[in-house]
């Protein structure tokens, strides 16, 4: 064989910092081995991997199309380590959307780690945009999102349903309205996700083009934060049901019936499609589905392994 696992870790490594130095010092390795390393391989096929702009290295379109393969190869050097070592399962990095990162993935990676508290699993939380970057820079294994995703690179399968709720406080002039219409809902301020969340692309579809006027009020990156906002009587909101359960039954929001809009909507897993199903994301995903599988509808959510 003509290349080598380190060569091909070297590789990754850089296209994940755009520079040599970065990459050798997360390697724990001299910054001349490194150069040397990617050097040799791009010589061995006469095939560059990166562009070089002045000290930095920016993929070319043969490494962007390499970097998925070798991060399955890696991945499959480091199983095979733990099964010889002891049938660990490999390292896992997910990306889940806020509203999942906040409500249901971490219930899912500490059961994960309970039945495997060998291995390691990173969660990012972020919002729909970044998470789907984080997997077509291959930086994720899998991706849990709550919006919809158009890239050619990305497989994307529905996982569970859920609905977008507009609520407010219950001091609000619109909690004892039986249903609300158009025209009160365009003189309302709103609370709202920002531009690049599942979330505020779902109100923005659904919602906005139906009313004369949107008067946003606020764009805030946390639920937990326009919940907030919403129950200090500033504005009404909109945000997944499975957010808002624990505040519905406490009486601190009150749901606005708007039977008008359809708010329905999936959350999906993503992956990579370049990017084979390696052990660790297999078992990741099983557990996901014997979530859903358990709980049925999001206005219930529980995880039955969790008590």
């Amino acid at each position: 064989m003509r290349l080598t696992l380190r060569q091909l870790e070297v590789f990754a490594a850089i296209a994940r910092t755009d520079n040599v130095s970065r990459a050798s010092e997360a390697l724990n390795m001299s910054q001349s081995a490194a150069s040397s390393a990617l050097v040799e391989l791009e010589r061995q096929f006469d095939c560059p991997l990166f562009d070089r702009i002045g000290k930095s290295l920016r993929l070319n379109s043969t490494g962007r199309g390499l970097l998925p393969q070798v991060d399955d190869l890696l991945a499959k050097a480091i199983e095979i380590e733990g099964f010889l070592a002891g049938g660990k399962l490999g390292p896992l990095a997910v990306g889940a959307t806020l509203t999942i990162g906040n409500y249901l993935a971490t219930l899912i990676v500490a059961e994960y780690l309970q039945r495997h508290p060998e291995s390691r699993i990173e969660l990012k939380v972020s919002n729909t945009q970044h998470v789907l970057a984080g997997l077509t820079r291959c930086e994720l294994d899998v991706g849990l999102i709550e919006g919809e995703a158009n890239d050619p690179d990305l497989l994307i399968e529905p996982w569970l349903d859920d609905e977008l709720v507009v609520f407010c406080a219950p001091q609000h002039k619109l909690a004892q309205v039986d249903i609300v219409t158009n025209q009160q809902l365009a003189t309302e301020a709103w609370i709202l996700r920002e531009r690049g969340s599942g979330t505020r692309a779902l109100f923005d579809r659904a919602i906005a083009p139906a009313l004369a006027q949107v008067n946003i009020q606020l764009q805030l990156e946390h639920t937990e934060a326009i919940k907030r906002a919403v129950e200090s009587g500033i504005g009404i909101g909109c945000l997944s049901r499975l957010s808002l359960r624990e505040a519905f039954r406490r009486g601190s929001l009150i749901e606005i019936r708007t039977p008008q809009f359809d708010l329905r909507r999936h959350f999906y897993f993503a992956r990579h499609r370049q990017r084979s199903i390696n052990p660790a994301m297999q078992v990741f995903l099983d557990l996901c589905r014997e979530f859903s599988g358990a709980a049925g509808d999001t206005d219930a959510l529980h995880l039955p392994f969790i008590q």
